[in-house]
């Protein structure tokens, strides 16, 4: 127990959030530790309820418990840190090299505890005791020990510095002031010093907060690390699965390849030994056939020869093996079997687009449409997930976030890091743009669709015409008409993603983007067109089902 104690230290009992030992520490459902006071505030402040170290966010607030052996354990920390002090501060010890020693100690100088600016000398505990018991001596001004006393003297007229010249920004004493500052705005040094410290303050506090912000990254990018090490094994995991199923594939239709030939080359070989043992037969009967010809062309028997001849005609006709042919034809064997291993290979890809969306789907977020940011003819539904042109324009305030001529609508919600997904129901449609937008693009006048103006969308025109919103634009080819869209986003691989979600395919993707400011969702449902294109966006839930 008591090794286990001394592997304490004063890192384990802080909160990242105010970097002070923990008050009421409570515990999040991802296992990180805080002050109750401290996730509380911080969550009221943000617009995302979310775990400060590892972003892990939280669909509802977590109720908090105080951790009863967190607890504990800061007070055994704090009673041993005390214990500490008090043990060091009863101890009396030598001056050290950089520290301040006693003037009146002689031999062995002890470490001085305080300075009087009256009498000008350092004094340790010992000799500290009169000024802190005699009448006359209690009056002087002690402060934390410093050496050269003699600097807080006055050069010239060798008078203590008590007043701040605020003309020259210099100390003076009473002398200085008469003589050589008469007319200068002054005030007392500890006026001047109560004020510095003031503005010392708040710059240490802008300091500290700058630290815990640096210290909150650390130890983001060292969870985000951790998760990097996570997914990189994973997916070297699946790609050697998913790789040698691919070579066995090919292993195996490379060996069906080779038994069809060889199958093909047996019965070749067998046919054309029947033919031969047919053809043999057939030239053993020929051959027997003109023996007898021939013996009866020599026949001087009239009678004989004109009997036999009749006997003759009489014989069965031989084959006819014009057409015969035993050569196989291996054409298309190759090709269909390449066809095969393609069609496996398409499997394998689908299966592999249906495991990604998966995993993205874990980063839906809950997007809503801003009516503040909404041009007049659209028409948003009341729980703001629907989006339709209304033909008629609205008597609506102007705002600057709101669309002046085009027919578009950005997301509440804003996104400056991390990951996130949403999905969009296109049924019925003829004609949309949606994506993300960065906060500074053109909300008045046309806009154009494209990266280097600040938006990376989809559309589709006519039906059937799907885009990509690139400069210039690129034509996409869709084997079929999604119902359903999936947009995700890597904010800091600068990466947006298009899904046809019930097809599980990838649409298209924006790669190598640079995004230095929030992204918000971005919506556009295009011009009724005598109702043929009256359907609504609608922002659909995220089934994420195994």
């Amino acid at each position: 127990m008591a090794a286990a104690s001394n592997l304490q230290s004063e890192d384990q009992f802080l909160c990242s959030i105010c970097l002070d030992v923990f008050t009421d520490p409570v515990s999040t459902s991802c296992g990180h530790n805080f002050c109750k006071n401290c996730i509380t505030e911080h969550w009221n402040t943000s617009d995302r309820c979310q775990c400060p170290m590892c972003k892990e966010a939280f669909t509802i607030r977590p109720y908090l418990k105080v951790n009863t052996f967190i607890t504990e354990m800061v007070v055994q920390f704090r009673q041993s840190a005390q214990q500490k002090t008090s043990s060091s501060s009863s101890q009396k010890r030598c001056a050290k090299p950089g520290e301040v020693p006693c003037d009146v100690c002689t031999g062995t100088k002890l470490k001085a505890m305080k300075s009087c600016l009256v009498c000008l000398a350092s004094y340790c505990e010992t000799h500290l005791e009169p000024h802190l018991t005699m009448s006359g001596l209690k009056k002087h001004q002690l402060i934390d020990p410093v050496e050269n006393l003699e600097d807080r003297m006055c050069t010239k007229h060798d008078k203590p510095l008590e007043l701040f010249c605020k003309t020259d920004q210099t100390c003076i004493c009473m002398l200085c002031l008469v003589l050589d500052h008469k007319t200068h705005d002054f005030v007392p040094l500890k006026e001047q010093y109560e004020g510095k410290k003031a503005e010392l303050g708040k710059t240490e506090a802008e300091i500290q907060q700058m630290i815990q912000k640096r210290r909150l990254k650390i130890q983001e990018i060292k969870h985000s690390v951790d998760l990097s090490e996570e997914d990189a094994d994973r997916e070297i995991a699946e790609g050697v699965q998913v790789f040698t199923a691919l070579k066995e594939s090919v292993e195996r239709g490379l060996a069906n390849l080779i038994d069809t030939i060889k199958e093909n080359e047996r019965a070749t070989e067998k046919q054309a030994e029947a033919f031969i043992k047919e053809l043999e037969q057939e030239i053993s009967e020929l051959t027997k056939r003109r023996t007898e010809v021939e013996q009866l062309s020599r026949s001087e028997d009239h009678l004989h020869l004109l009997q036999s001849v009749q006997s003759l005609k009489a014989a069965p006709p031989t084959k006819d093996w014009t057409e015969v042919n035993v050569r196989p034809s291996y054409e298309g064997t190759v090709r269909r079997t390449v066809a095969q291993l393609e069609e496996t290979l398409s499997k394998e890809m689908k299966k592999l687009l249906e495991d990604e969306l998966k995993r993205i789907q874990q980063y839906a977020v809950d997007v809503k449409v801003d009516p503040d940011t909404a041009h007049p003819e659209l028409i948003l539904s009341d729980e703001e997930k629907q989006v339709n042109h209304g033909d008629v324009r609205m008597n609506l305030p102007d705002n600057p976030k709101r669309f002046s001529d085009c027919a578009c609508v950005l997301g509440k919600q804003s996104f400056c890091s991390g990951r996130f997904y949403f999905e969009v129901q296109v049924k019925g449609k003829t004609q949309w743009d949606f994506g993300v937008a960065r906060e500074s693009i053109n909300r008045k006048g046309r806009i154009t669709l494209s990266p280097q103006d600040g938006y990376w969308t989809i559309c589709l025109r006519n039906g059937n015409e799907y885009k990509a919103a690139t400069s210039p634009p690129v034509s996409l080819s869709l084997k079929s008409r999604p119902q359903k869209v999936g947009v995700f986003v890597d904010y800091e691989e600068g990466l947006v993603s298009f899904y046809d979600v019930d097809a599980a395919a990838l649409i298209y993707s924006f790669t190598g983007c640079c995004f230095t400011e929030k992204l918000f969702p971005y919506f556009c449902p295009d011009l009724n067109d005598g109702r043929k294109n009256s359907a609504p966006l609608i922002i659909s839930p995220v089934n994420q089902a195994e």
